[in-house]
């Protein structure tokens, strides 16, 4: 408030689903990089797909064979699995339930994994492109860098002169 609109507190944008993706290990745990030497904690970005497929494999689920959305602990892992799956196909939670009706985890795994590959595949195709293609690489890091300094320059000289480092 001291120094009017020249910083402003970012608003959160927190999807419906999937807004805290669990470990496939221990669905207790939110998935994070920092564990990502642990096999079958989590997914990476640009993992190839027969990874993704046994990491799901792996997942942790249940002793039970009912597929739903459900907040009791017990069903933790299941129910990481289908906001996943909420998150990456769109579908409604009645849609997903009634899909997977009859159908076991495997299924339920199976289905996942397939539909979590099939949505990074793109950024997987242009992660191995670019680091393929060294220069230009370069070129679109000199863009970027170009349009970040046009962006921060203005805005570090403003907070500067707000906050009374700049003299003259």
């Amino acid at each position: 408030h001291l120094f009017g609109d020249t910083f402003i507190v970012p608003r959160p944008i927190i999807p419906k689903a999937a807004a805290r993706v669990r470990a496939l290990n221990d669905p207790t745990k939110k998935m994070s990089k920092g564990e990502s030497g642990v096999k079958g904690h989590a997914i990476g970005i640009v993992d190839e797909p027969d990874v993704i497929r046994n990491a799901f494999k792996r997942a942790v689920t249940d002793a039970g064979r009912e597929i739903i959305f459900s907040e009791e602990p017990e069903k933790a892992g299941v129910n990481n699995l289908l906001e996943m799956y909420e998150a990456m196909t769109g579908q409604s939670r009645d849609e997903i339930t009634n899909h997977f009706s009859g159908k076991g985890y495997g299924d339920l795994k199976k289905e996942v994994a397939e539909v979590v590959i099939e949505t990074l595949a793109p950024i997987r195709e242009r992660f191995n492109l670019l680091i393929s293609d060294k220069a230009e690489l370069s070129r679109l890091m000199k863009i970027g860098a170009d349009k970040a300094i046009a962006i921060a320059d203005p805005k570090i000289k403003q907070v500067k002169e707000i906050i009374g480092f700049v003299i003259g």
